[in-house]
């Protein structure tokens, strides 16, 4: 019996291992995607709604004040969509899908608030990995997920929230987005 448990804790040690290395090589999407302009895409959002405009001006920051920060943020987007996407810098789908979430946040950010959550993260990580992949929307830290709970976020990284205009969530989609157009369709299908 006792030979038995040591074989499922080895088995469960290399496939921890083996996921674990998976996520921390380079991403395909990271390797193609072009040099993100944070500047431009801050041009590019001028002229946003005040709430919207509020999020360009903390554009990749993280921001802290835990889940009372971000609820205040929440009420002044009330009358707004919201995209939150869960990250953390050791995510290796969470750097492959960057791209796509600069560049629709980029694109649909004068209509729809992106919020990035980045949780079970350290700060030093997590800025130096917004250094390198800046966004044009503000984070808040999470590092013991109370904000992702609070929000009944997936434990798994990335997870993607959609909430309407009214702060009802109304879909969550689980994983990375493989490609913009379809992250853009769920903002068409589930927020108009």
């Amino acid at each position: 019996m006792r030979r038995a448990l040591w074989i499922v804790a080895a088995a469960a040690l290399v496939a921890v291992v083996v996921i674990g290395l998976t996520q921390a090589k380079p991403q395909e999407n990271e390797a193609k995607a072009p040099a993100f302009d944070l500047q431009a895409a801050r041009r590019q959002l001028e002229g946003s709604p005040a709430p919207l405009a509020a999020l360009h001006r903390d554009a990749n920051r993280l921001l802290p004040g835990g889940t009372k920060a971000f609820e205040d943020r929440l009420t002044k987007l009330e009358g707004h969509p919201v995209v939150i996407n869960k990250w953390a810098s050791w995510c290796g789908p969470c750097r492959a899908e960057l791209p796509i979430l600069q560049e629709v946040a980029t694109e649909r950010g004068r209509e729809i608030a992106f919020v990035g959550v980045n949780a079970r993260d350290k700060r030093p990580a997590a800025e130096r990995f917004a250094e390198r992949f800046p966004v044009p929307y503000p984070s808040y830290e999470d590092p013991d997920e109370k904000i992702a709970r609070q929000l009944k976020v997936p434990a798994n990284f990335p997870a993607t929230v959609l909430v309407d205009a009214r702060g009802k969530t109304v879909f969550t989609h689980q994983g990375g987005y493989a490609a913009a157009e379809d992250l853009q369709a769920d903002l068409d299908k589930y927020l108009g």
